[in-house]
């Protein structure tokens, strides 16, 4: 079928102008379902580690692998090792927690300030309920050597966890909020070196077990679906209110 305006010129088939609508909703369509087929494998994986972890508190490749990295004597990777897990230790995270909170205050994204506030309270209090529920004993002097001993439990890695949930929380708001520029690669560079470098940085000094830093790369993951997915629904609702709000019409 084909349409023919007033000056006799034939217009394109209307089946073309559907398959150029249809092709788009099967992509979205396509893309979701992976991303939720992802989402599914992450939850089973994390479902499988934390049993085998709750009826087994050490696993001869944990310490394996702990042994291998410590080997690692090179002062440049030591120093950068140290540091990352240092940063993760209060009451220095939280004065860097607070400085990023406040400069997207300063900056007028209000909501992008308090969704990184909730970010942080948020998995810091999902690891302790997992942390209480599995209490997992942190690695001994016996099998590796730990820099300093903790009383807290060991499964899954705070540091990790959160690590991933608030600084790629901030990654994401800095690829999406900032044009390309040499801020924005300096940013997502630092934020990627710190989610990529804390899981290591805690093997090796004798805190975690690698599968700790494994589980909280997992559950660390679906955490940050839920603050992305959360922080989308409350600034499209709160722009949608604003742009039908009285005031926004004078």
């Amino acid at each position: 079928m084909r349409i023919t305006d007033k000056n006799g010129t034939t217009a394109a088939p209307l089946e073309t102008a559907a398959k150029k609508e249809v092709a788009p909703r099967r992509e979205l369509l396509r893309r979701a379902l992976v991303f939720r087929l992802l989402l599914l494998g992450v939850v089973v994986a994390f479902g499988i580690l934390a049993l085998l972890i709750t009826g087994r508190a050490l696993f001869s490749l944990d310490v394996t692998l702990t042994t291998r990295l410590q080997s690692i004597h090179n002062p440049l990777f030591a120093g950068w090792m140290q540091l990352v897990s240092w940063i993760g230790f209060p009451p220095q995270i939280v004065i860097i927690s607070l400085v990023f909170i406040g400069l997207l205050l300063l900056s007028g994204w209000k909501w992008e300030a308090a969704m990184t506030a909730i970010a942080g309270i948020f998995v810091e209090l999902l690891n302790l309920f997992v942390k209480t529920a599995i209490h997992r004993p942190r690695p001994s002097t016996d099998f590796v050597q730990v820099v300093t001993t903790l009383d807290s439990f060991s499964f899954p890695s705070g540091h990790v966890m959160f690590f991933l949930v608030f600084f790629g929380f901030l990654a994401f708001l800095t690829f999406t909020l900032l044009k390309k520029s040499i801020l924005r690669s300096f940013l997502l560079t630092i934020f990627s070196a710190l989610i990529l470098s804390v899981g290591i940085s805690r093997i090796y000094v004798g805190q975690h077990w690698s599968s700790d830093v494994v589980g909280a790369y997992l559950l660390g993951s679906l955490a940050l679906v839920v603050v992305v997915q959360v922080y989308l629904w409350g600034r499209a609702r709160h722009f949608l209110q604003s742009a039908a709000s009285p005031e926004s019409r004078r």
